[in-house]
């Protein structure tokens, strides 16, 4: 840094970071939905692909710049407690708001994939404590082998669902409004959300781990709770809209999508660039609380088919005891 660190630079970098990565994040969408449209690629496609990763994209940036200063329990944690942030924190208050109705279809598919990709991490990262560049890019080949399977079955589906059409050309009207922005602007945007992007990690992470070497935390809780809390705002925004406006399935999707995204793409992205080490707490207490309140959460939809207010409090309460424990009794391990 060009400035001696202090604590009120760290409470303005934090902040000013995580702006910069959301609007990056909108800047990378809007521009790379332009482009796509620019060369004919399907809105179909672009909606299940493009605009989905949007509200993951400060979750890859900023794991990848932990990675990079090589801070592997940042990188790893970030993944962890927006994980669980996003089906206890976001999934609690969007439930509390409005009752989220769930389709069978994700009942089936999309929860229990979600579920099995996050376990797919124990045996990659328990062995050895470490996330080597092989297995980053084999969970990036899974990842785009899952992304082409639901472009496939959202193409069969689709067929039969005017208003799964109507709800992908909003989503792209919302990126590209009425496909008027030229080839220049649209790369603009594309470079200028990556350039964002990193810029909006480099400072989230120096505010981040500023903040919590003051308050005592290891680079393992400051990734669970700070920069997680941090990069999950997209989610919650998009969740809170979504609830209010009785939109479920964009809802409970984003979610879950997400939290998929998350752990293929977010560190698959992070080791193929630089691989890193982990400490023991994450594939211990740590992993074993992102599986539980996974589970919890299938086994709330499975058994009533929606996330109810009742619900909704519970898996608030699990986010709000696990962050306690975490910062009071883990906190320098």
């Amino acid at each position: 840094m060009i400035f001696e660190m202090n604590m009120l630079w760290a409470c303005i970098l934090l902040p000013m970071g995580l702006v910069i990565l959301i609007k990056g994040a909108d800047w990378l969408v809007d521009g790379a939905v332009g482009l796509a449209e620019k060369f004919g690629v399907s809105p179909l496609v672009i909606g299940l692909t493009i605009v989905a990763m949007g509200t993951s994209a400060p979750e890859v940036a900023a794991s990848i710049a932990a990675a990079m200063a090589g801070s592997g329990d940042i990188a790893i944690g970030n993944v962890y407690g927006s994980n669980i942030a996003n089906l206890a924190l976001v999934g609690g208050i969007c439930a509390m708001i409005r009752p989220i109705g769930v389709k069978t279809s994700m009942i089936r598919r999309e929860i229990p994939v979600m579920v099995l990709v996050a376990l797919l991490l124990w045996p990659i990262l328990a062995p050895d404590m470490e996330l080597k560049r092989f297995e980053s890019v084999a969970m990036l080949v899974l990842f785009a082998g899952m992304i082409m399977y639901t472009v496939w079955a959202a193409r069969r589906e689709g067929k039969i669902s005017p208003e799964f059409n109507a709800e992908i050309a909003k989503e792209l009207a919302e990126h590209s409004p009425h496909g008027k922005r030229s080839l220049n602007l649209n790369t603009m945007l594309t470079v200028g959300g990556l350039l964002a992007l990193g810029i909006g990690a480099k400072l989230a992470l120096v505010g981040a781990v500023y903040i919590g070497d003051w308050f005592g935390l290891s680079e393992a809780v400051i990734g669970i709770t700070i920069l997680a809390a941090g990069t999950s705002l997209p989610e919650l925004i998009t969740c809170l809209v979504a609830a209010i406006k009785g939109h479920d399935d964009l809802s409970i999707g984003n979610l879950v999508g997400s939290n998929i995204f998350n752990t293929l793409l977010v560190l698959g992205g992070a080791g193929t660039i630089r691989p890193f080490g982990i400490s023991e707490r994450l594939v211990g207490t740590d992993f074993w609380m992102m599986i539980t309140v996974s589970v919890v959460f299938m086994s709330i939809i499975m058994i009533s088919k929606k996330v109810g207010r009742v619900s909704g409090a519970i898996l608030l309460a699990i986010y709000c005891g696990y962050m306690g424990y975490v910062i009071v009794f883990t906190r320098g391990i």
